[in-house]
């Protein structure tokens, strides 16, 4: 299976590759625009243009191998993946220790001292008007 998809991926690369260089080598009908207005006499225009060439064949037998070769890409991805219960159904949850947690409880209780005494000399300032 892995073989046909690497093989559809090239196609498509080939194939886009010759769009590319299909469209660049076609001639485009503003050039005929400057013979129409004066110097030359060119009836296709703004009218019918007759049958198309080699190249504009080409290019539609590209886009059409290009477009197969992108629904195909699409198919294969739709069927290669499993559905998945959620974001968080691999997820392991982590266990703290009884030793780390008594360290880790010990700077609180500091932390906890240190702003009891910030606030008990911030209330003896309460009572002033600021200046």
């Amino acid at each position: 299976m892995q073989t046909l998809h690497t093989l559809v991926i090239i196609v498509q690369i080939l194939s886009a590759l010759a769009i590319i260089g299909l469209v660049l080598l076609q001639h485009g009908k503003g050039a005929d625009m400057g013979a129409s207005f004066g110097s030359g006499a060119s009836g296709s225009l703004f009218g019918a243009t007759g049958s198309s060439n080699f190249l504009s064949k080409a290019t539609g037998v590209a886009a059409a191998i290009f477009f197969a070769a992108t629904l195909g890409l699409a198919v294969f991805s739709s069927g290669a993946r499993k559905p998945s219960g959620g974001v968080m159904e691999g997820v392991t949850t982590v266990t703290q220790p009884a030793a780390n947690a008594a360290a880790a409880s010990a700077p609180a209780a500091a932390s906890a001292a240190t702003a009891a005494s910030a606030s008990a000399s911030s209330a003896g300032q309460a009572g002033q008007i600021p200046k």
